[in-house]
């Protein structure tokens, strides 16, 4: 498997952790996802700028989020604009309880890579919600 190839594997990964943490609303897993000099807009417009921000929104918010249905996280697209930066667009889905769509989401994740071992991390982030028409 070629270095672009593991690196696609790895990016899949933190992407599915995004999704796990989610799902367990686990404020630290997710935190864990994230380069200490961050920053993260929300999917309603919220600017998050360092590490502190995020985890002090994070930890407010996602313990205490009440949702009935579950979120899925596909990525759809890894651009790589360096070796150890690439930019992933990834698919959000929402489902209720029963199944049904609620929703969609558009992120896209700037992430790096300290190092040719290091672990990938959430590093620029915008969550954009995908409004039907």
């Amino acid at each position: 498997m070629s270095e672009q190839e593991l690196a696609v594997k790895a990016i899949a990964q933190v992407v599915a952790e995004v999704q796990r943490t989610q799902q367990a609303k686990d404020a630290e897993g997710f935190l864990a996802l994230f380069h200490r000099d961050a920053l993260w807009t929300t999917g309603h417009g919220k600017v998050l700028i360092g590490f502190d921000a995020i985890a002090e929104f994070t930890r407010a918010v996602l313990p205490a989020a009440d949702w009935d249905g579950r979120v899925t996280y596909e990525v759809v697209h890894t651009q790589f604009l360096r070796p150890d930066v690439a930019a992933v667009k990834v698919r959000q889905l929402y489902t209720g309880a029963d199944g049904e769509p609620k929703g969609e989401g558009a992120p896209l994740y700037v992430m790096t890579r300290d190092g040719d071992d290091g672990p990938w991390l959430l590093t620029a982030c915008q969550n954009t919600q995908v409004h039907a028409e």
